[in-house]
């Protein structure tokens, strides 16, 4: 500590009463690499487990063979029944 007339000057370390090792900066990067290596452990046991026939276009498949919904109302089903005159609309 030091004076100068009226002003008081003081070392860093001692006006924080402590040192700084920088420790928390440490702390947060191996907590966030340990969230991310459980979130993804997580998702991929969960993606091996799952059954083959579940989800998306299978769980679609799936209600419409059950007649749970009508095929031509789904978005990307396509009909059973092939296109009439494609060849005429192209002369």
């Amino acid at each position: 500590m030091e004076s100068r007339g009226e002003e008081i000057h003081v070392e860093k370390t001692e006006a924080r009463a402590g040192a700084t090792p920088n420790v928390v900066r440490y702390v947060l990067l191996i907590s966030l690499v340990l969230a991310i290596a459980a979130m993804s452990a997580i998702w991929i046991f969960g993606a091996v487990q799952a059954p083959d026939d579940t989800g998306g276009p299978a769980d679609t498949r799936q209600a419409v063979e059950r007649g749970d919904v009508d095929p031509q109302a789904q978005p990307g089903v396509q009909s059973p029944e092939p296109a009439q005159n494609q060849g005429a609309s192209q002369n």
